[in-house]
């Protein structure tokens, strides 16, 4: 009977020491599989914070990339400008020009000796900051030459009687009609033609109507529409 109850005790815990290397066992594997999984869930939270990174790095470069392409287009619309504001500038400096030059005109319509001298030497000073740079070398040589003699001819107008001034104001006139073949004007004009005087002579106008400059109130309508210009 004693033999039974040790024999049955050495079962128990041979049993109980399977049961304890089978949970053993158990938790290894267990363990291992754990221990497998982090590292495979760390290794890809690394591939997607690098990737992360990659990818904001390359977004930091397209917009760096962006925003240089965005300096440079603001460049290019600079020097645009600049170039638009240069052309303005002459285009304008033409038009003070054409501007004096029509109210020495009307001045001479109406008689007007004293006014025609002040009128004369705004031309003169217009004609004078008139810059040529703008144009082509042909043109600037051209123009040079225009401006020199239509300077010429509205100075001696801003200091002689009213006969010499519409004497000046002839050649003065196929000046200034040159100077618009070569600069262009965004005014309608009229060039209009006396037969009368000096063997016939032309001048500009803003105006249809014939108002004759040689003559004024002694002929005020002598004249004719020669063509238009723009």
């Amino acid at each position: 009977m004693k033999d039974c109850k040790v024999t049955l005790k050495i079962n128990n815990y041979k049993l109980k020491f399977k049961a304890m290397s089978k949970l053993r066992s158990t938790l290894g594997v267990v363990a291992i599989a754990f221990i497998t999984l982090t590292a495979v869930s760390c290794n890809d939270n690394k591939k997607e914070q690098n990737k992360a990174d990659g990818d904001h790095s390359e977004m930091s470069v397209d917009g760096d990339h962006s925003e240089m392409n965005h300096d440079n287009s603001d460049g290019h619309h600079d020097v645009d400008k600049n170039a638009m504001a240069i052309n303005d500038s002459q285009d304008s400096k033409a038009e003070v020009i054409l501007k004096d030059y029509f109210n020495l005109k009307n001045a001479l319509v109406g008689d007007d000796n004293a006014k025609a001298k002040d009128l004369g030497m705004a031309l003169t000073q217009s004609l004078k900051s008139f810059d040529v740079s703008s144009h082509s070398n042909t043109e600037q040589t051209k123009l040079k030459d225009i401006i020199v003699d239509a300077t010429e001819h509205a100075e001696h107008i801003s200091e002689s009687d009213i006969a010499h001034q519409r004497e000046h104001f002839k050649i003065l006139s196929k000046d200034i009609t040159d100077m618009v073949a070569i600069t262009g004007t965004n005014k309608k004009l009229y060039e209009q033609f006396c037969p009368m005087y000096d063997g016939g002579s032309v001048w500009l106008s803003m105006e249809k109507d014939i108002k004759n400059p040689y003559y004024g109130s002694q002929m005020l309508n002598c004249g004719k529409l020669q063509r238009e210009i723009n």
